[in-house]
C-alpha cells in the first residue's frame, strides 16, 4: 500500500494541529459511553468525558477524511459529466398544422 505524508517544521506543529481542531470543531468532551442514565450523574457516572481522541489523532483522521472526500466529489463529478455525455438529449418535435 502506498503511503502519503507531509512534513510540518517543528515550530508549525502545534498551529496546524490546533487549526484542524478547531475547523474540524473536535469536541474536549464528549458522551460517556458508560454512563447509565438510570443512576444520578455524579463523579463515576458522568454524562461527557474527556475525548479520548488525541488531538494528533484527530487531525490525522481529518487528513484522511479530506482526502478520502476529494476522492468522492471528483469521482461523483466524473461520473455526473460521463452519464451527461452518453444521453441523448435530442427530440424532434413538429407542428402538425405547418
Amino acid at each position: 500500500m502506498a503511503q502519503f505524508s507531509v512534513e510540518i517544521a517543528d515550530a508549525d506543529v502545534a498551529r496546524v494541529l490546533t487549526a484542524l481542531a478547531v475547523n474540524y470543531r473536535r469536541l474536549e468532551r464528549v458522551p460517556n459511553p458508560e454512563f447509565d442514565p438510570e443512576q444520578p450523574v455524579s463523579d463515576t457516572n458522568e454524562e461527557t468525558i474527556s475525548n479520548p481522541e488525541t488531538i494528533p489523532q484527530f487531525g490525522n483522521r481529518m487528513v484522511r477524511r479530506f482526502l478520502v472526500d476529494n476522492v468522492k466529489a471528483y469521482e461523483l463529478r466524473l461520473a455526473k459529466e460521463q452519464a451527461a455525455n452518453s444521453v441523448n438529449t435530442e427530440v424532434t418535435i413538429n407542428d402538425p398544422e405547418s
